[in-house]
């Protein structure tokens, strides 16, 4: 549990981050606590659909150790212990936690998923100390851009056949990018007052699920990837590095648009999750309009499972195969994988499987090589750049060479450490 001899400073800091008392007792999030469709699992944490299994990295608590070989960011090393908090209190107000108070600007944080990471790293306060699985946060989007480092070591996975309190007390962050319904209603034997204490005796949870859609998420807004990443930012009194990148999003963005083809020569992409390396089985999902689709959107696809009675995995847990595909017969077949894989490898693994499969061969999209990985379902702002750059180079290859840049990734550093106000 915690360590009551923690230092008097670490106990003043403590005492000034309490969120105001309305954080899970207020109508925002009572009544959303009935189960519908929850599961011993956190859903969609997953996207094969096997649940919660982690890679060997995560899968039991982390010890916080250096990594020698990671080369990080002065922003990603260094952020927490920039000193530039207010003269006074300050609120944000993010639903469903509603308006949470701080007397000081924290400094440590846990992310419910990918996305949070994201969020937090693209605005310079390195990686969070623990996500719910991280084998399910893919850091490749960093590889390429200056200072950053794929490297996850040290940070722990709370997903330990459940998350536990002690856990939480253990790692004492200052604030919870999780939204406090995902606790509620997802992870076993949790309850409102659970979160309560946590918020009072840790740091509150002020997240937002907002990567896919649930029934207890109906009595309030989901937010998209940047109102998400401005509320990250407002809470690290960060919101110039949020300003700059939702610029640098909008110029990317708008030059993509300007570059699509006509409707009429976009494809239908079918979004599925296979079982295995070598499927028989598949978890579709349809394109909703939640942050996990938004690249999709961006790039102007439609839904090839439109129009069927196939729903998403994540509605119905329910799965199709060969027979269900080939009757839909996407144009183009996007696959969530249960690990990042470079191109060479993913073709090797899935496509030439499938190529030699009497059923799967017979599918528009294998006979003329347009399987694609569609990465992880989470996305912040580095990794739907990395996300949008890469499909636009797999569904319009004729516009989009596979080699070219759509985002500047020097620029996406200096806003990371802080220089995008220089000259």
């Amino acid at each position: 549990m915690h360590d009551d001899t923690n230092s008097t400073t670490e106990s003043t800091r403590r005492a000034h981050l309490k969120a105001v008392s309305a954080l899970v007792a207020g109508a925002s999030i009572a009544g959303c606590a009935g189960d519908d469709g929850a599961t011993d699992e956190p859903d969609g944490a997953d996207a094969t659909g096997t649940g919660p299994t982690e890679t060997a990295e995560g899968s039991q608590r982390a010890t916080p150790t250096p990594d020698p070989t990671a080369t990080e960011t002065q922003a990603e090393t260094t952020a927490m212990a920039e000193s530039t908090p207010p003269s006074a209190s300050y609120s944000v107000t993010i639903p469903p936690a509603g308006t949470v108070t701080f007397e000081s600007v924290p400094e440590t944080w846990v992310a419910e998923n990918a996305s949070w990471a994201d969020m937090g790293v693209a605005l310079g306060l390195g990686k969070p100390s623990a996500v719910v699985l991280t084998g399910e946060y893919r850091t490749w989007q960093y590889e390429d851009i200056p200072g950053l480092s794929t490297s996850k070591s040290g940070m722990t996975s709370l997903w330990q056949d459940g998350i536990s309190k002690e856990l939480l007390y253990d790692i004492d962050a200052d604030v919870h990018f999780i939204d406090p319904n995902y606790m509620i209603n997802l992870i076993p034997n949790w309850d409102e007052a659970d979160v309560a204490e946590v918020s009072e005796g840790v740091g509150p949870f002020c997240g937002n699920t907002s990567f896919s859609t649930y029934p207890w998420h109906e009595g309030y807004p989901y937010l998209s990837l940047y109102e998400a990443t401005e509320k990250v930012a407002q809470v690290f009194q960060r919101t110039d590095r949020y300003e700059a990148l939702r610029a640098l999003h909008d110029e990317v963005i708008s030059g993509v648009d300007e570059r699509l083809p006509p409707e009429s020569d976009r494809p239908a992409i079918g979004l599925v999750s296979p079982a295995s390396t070598e499927p028989e089985e598949f978890y579709p999902y349809r394109l909703g309009e939640t942050t996990a689709y938004k690249h999709w959107h961006d790039l102007g696809v439609s839904d090839a499972f439109d129009g069927t009675d196939i729903a998403s995995f994540t509605s119905d847990r329910g799965s199709i195969d060969y027979e269900s595909l080939l009757e839909v017969d996407p144009e183009v077949l996007v696959l969530y994988t249960d690990q990042h894989r470079p191109r060479s490898d993913f073709r090797s693994t899935y496509l030439e499987f499938m190529r030699e499969h009497s059923a799967a061969g017979q599918l528009t999209a294998v006979r003329n090589g347009d399987v694609y990985p569609a990465g992880g379902m989470y996305q912040g702002p580095i990794a739907n750049l990395a996300k949008t750059e890469r499909a636009a180079a797999q569904l319009y290859p004729d516009e989009f060479g596979r080699d070219e840049r759509l985002y500047d990734r020097q620029r996406i550093a200096d806003i990371v450490a802080g220089r995008h106000g220089e000259n």
